[in-house]
């Protein structure tokens, strides 16, 4: 893995931009200032790993809102949050008056008044954006059936600590054009990437998503291209991701999507088409056998490890940095 470099000191005014903000899209940030997160990660990462407490957040809690089950998601902002110096309150949907039909705008409103951020991690992109808008706090999106903010910024910081840039790193991704799709496109795209995007035809990505990351790849010097045909995203990629082809809330479809994905799971014949020292990702879990086989996912090239690490310090960075 080739060394990241930051600063020995990390400028917070760098990320001024940042606090009160919510998180309920990449998009929603800047290059400038993703790449900013990015930088505050890593320094984060590096204080961590050498043993250097970092709590900027003593005296903050955080509320977790879960609709949807989770391993990686709640464990990285519970511990992120305690290792900022803070504490957080896990929430089950079910469990809130939201699950006995109260208003999102009156939960929106009193959690504002007890805790000092949200995170949420729920079907409707639609009720988070509502959450949002009546919260007087940042409101931060765990996952939606939309988007995937938390993970992209994992997969970035990735990338960077293995490849030593972002800027026309190769991308390639294979699969379902969901969420976790979604939100990687964007983040690529306006961090500068060559991004591709093989999808079954009737389960491409949005259409408006994908015309907004081309015209910030322009921006970037970045690239986007979808297409049905996975050798083709694939060839000479640096790195090649994928993701379940069956997402939560999605299990009826299972049968059918078997069936149509199946000519898209990236194995050992896939991956000969891309470069010999390309990287394999996915946000888990994962099932192999189905999306990827085991010796790719289990073999030398894999960093979804890594991937799942980040989370917990890209996360610490959009904590410290909104609050």
């Amino acid at each position: 893995m080739q060394p990241v470099k930051i600063l020995d000191h990390f400028a917070s005014e760098q990320l001024a931009s940042c606090k009160g903000k919510d998180l309920l899209r990449v998009d929603e940030f800047s290059g400038e200032e993703l790449t900013q997160l990015l930088h505050f990660a890593a320094y984060l990462k590096q204080r961590q790993k050498s043993g250097q407490p970092y709590q900027p957040l003593k005296g903050k809690t955080l509320g977790m809102i879960f609709d949807k089950s989770s391993t990686r998601t709640r464990v990285s902002f519970e511990v992120g949050m305690y290792q900022l110096g803070g504490m957080s309150m896990f929430l089950s949907g079910k469990e809130l008056q939201l699950g006995r039909g109260e208003p999102i705008s009156d939960t929106a409103k009193v959690m504002s008044r007890y805790v000092d951020a949200i995170m949420i991690r729920t079907f409707s992109h639609a009720g988070v954006e509502e959450l949002a808008e009546h919260a007087s706090i940042p409101i931060i999106n765990g996952l939606t059936d939309q988007f995937h903010p938390c993970q992209a910024l994992a997969d970035m910081l990735t990338i960077w600590e293995h490849k030593g840039t972002l800027q026309g790193v190769k991308l390639a991704y294979v699969g379902d054009g969901n969420n976790v799709a979604n939100s990687l496109v964007l983040a690529a795209a306006l961090l500068g990437l060559d991004v591709r995007v093989a999808t079954p035809p009737g389960y491409e990505m949005d259409a408006d998503i994908v015309k907004k990351a081309a015209a910030y790849a322009q921006a970037s010097g970045g690239r986007v291209v979808v297409t049905h045909d996975p050798a083709e995203a694939v060839n000479g990629a640096d790195v090649i991701y994928t993701d379940v082809w069956t997402s939560m809330g999605f299990e009826a479809e299972n049968e059918q999507r078997l069936k149509d994905f199946a000519a898209y799971q990236v194995n050992e014949q896939l991956v000969q088409h891309a470069d010999p020292g390309y990287l394999f990702m996915h946000c888990l879990p994962a099932h192999r056998g189905e999306e990827v086989s085991a010796g790719v996912i289990d073999g030398p090239h894999s960093v979804v490890f890594d991937q799942a690490e980040n989370r917990l310090h890209a996360q610490k960075a959009v904590l410290a940095a909104l609050l």
